[in-house]
């Protein structure tokens, strides 16, 4: 009788521990939203994985997501600039979640503009030539006022008509059928290297009185701003403006 006892005691304890496995192993949809926690704004694009494997899910432009997982998985939801968070499902099958900005993340962070960072603040291969370094004389082109002035840049005139256009490499660009001419950028904004109609070259358009300054990008990073085309490097002009209080009279009014 002892005996039968024990063996039912034993068959109860291992039906409790098949059935507990049995509710843990069960697969569940898992929904919810992942908001920012300092304004409450939802997070698209966030992503929800099931620690330790592939599966995983990312939220839509609303936030929200859905998953199926096992009730006693662990959900790990994370996002660029966002602290990472590891949550228990325990068989929930809504799970809502503000991630914090990661603080850290921002302070690595560090983005600049090749147009306004200071020379002893760029990392690239960045040089810079002012009005007070450019060539003197009879200039009548502006590729005229950056001869010999920029390491690593070659400059070439073609012909020695007024005007006459100029081959331009930097850092010996020598593609065989791809063009190995810079990108010019006026005032920030990119100009085509085919000439117009009726010109030499765009380049050569310009008025070299009203150029202020020359940038040139000679490094690779310079592609992360252009593109492709900034591939032979970059020369950036920055032309003349208007300053507060530097205005006078008109010296032919009295």
């Amino acid at each position: 009788m002892k005996k039968r006892i024990l063996w039912l005691r034993y068959l109860f304890i291992f039906l409790v521990f098949a059935s507990a496995s049995v509710a843990y192993a069960q697969e569940i949809t898992v929904t919810g939203k992942v908001k920012d926690a300092a304004d409450g704004s939802s997070i698209p694009g966030a992503t929800v994985v099931v620690k330790n494997t592939t599966t995983g899910a990312v939220t839509d432009i609303d936030g929200k997501y859905t998953i199926k997982v096992q009730s006693g998985a662990i959900l790990v939801f994370s996002y660029v600039g966002y602290q990472t968070q590891e949550v228990p499902v325990a068989g929930h099958q809504v799970i809502d979640i503000s991630l914090e900005a990661s603080v850290t993340s921002l302070n690595e962070l560090v983005v600049i503009g090749y147009g306004t960072v200071k020379k002893q603040d760029a990392t690239g291969s960045v040089s810079a030539v002012d009005r007070k370094d450019f060539n003197q004389g009879a200039i009548s082109t502006p590729q005229q006022l950056l001869i010999g002035k920029v390491a690593g840049v070659q400059i070439t005139t073609i012909g020695g008509a007024p005007g006459s256009d100029a081959v331009i490499r930097i850092s010996g660009g020598a593609s065989l059928k791809a063009s190995n001419d810079p990108l010019i950028v006026i005032d920030g904004i990119p100009i085509d290297n085919d000439a117009t109609s009726g010109a030499r070259s765009t380049f050569g358009m310009i008025n070299p009185d009203e150029i202020e300054t020359y940038t040139v990008l000679k490094d690779a990073s310079a592609t992360a701003i252009y593109g492709f085309r900034a591939s032979n490097g970059v020369i950036m002009i920055t032309t003349k403006k208007g300053k507060a209080g530097t205005g006078g009279t008109n010296k032919f009014m009295h």
